[in-house]
């Protein structure tokens, strides 16, 4: 399938979600899995229509978009983004912890908290896991 093809789906796909979600929050405001779809619908539309507009405005610059093509391969900016991501990680760590004390001394309501705690150990787990899948192959 054309990379086009896909695009034009998935904008398709996004607004049907969309429209869908909309109309179901409209007839069941309290149903979640409405604003779910809504979501996921406009995340979707975002993404083809941002493919597809990004396509159209190089198709008569073909110098541009090959370096593109190039920076998104390029091993240093591939380097300067997983720093990003590990100084984002570490900061995150801080950030959870912080906004889990703060919520525990505010009495938010226990699911909230726990939640949040699961959400958090979800992340620490998977940095070990990583970390440990990394420390063998090196």
């Amino acid at each position: 399938m054309k990379r086009n093809t896909f695009h034009i789906l998935l904008v398709l796909a996004g607004l049907a979600a969309m429209l869908a979600g909309l109309f179901w929050a409209r007839a069941m405001p309290d149903a979640v899995p409405a604003y779910l779809c809504l979501g996921l619908g406009a995340g979707a539309l975002g993404h083809g229509a941002g493919a597809l507009l990004q396509r159209a405005a190089l198709k008569d610059a073909p110098d541009i978009q090959r370096r593109i093509e190039i920076e998104a391969v390029d091993e240093r900016n591939i380097a300067l983004a997983n720093r990003a991501k590990a100084k984002a990680y570490d900061a995150m760590i801080y950030i959870f912890s912080a906004v889990m004390l703060v919520f525990a001394l505010m009495r938010v309501d226990w699911a909230a908290v726990l939640l949040l705690v699961a959400a958090y150990l979800a992340v620490v787990g998977v940095g070990i896991y990583y970390r440990c899948k990394y420390d063998k192959e090196m």
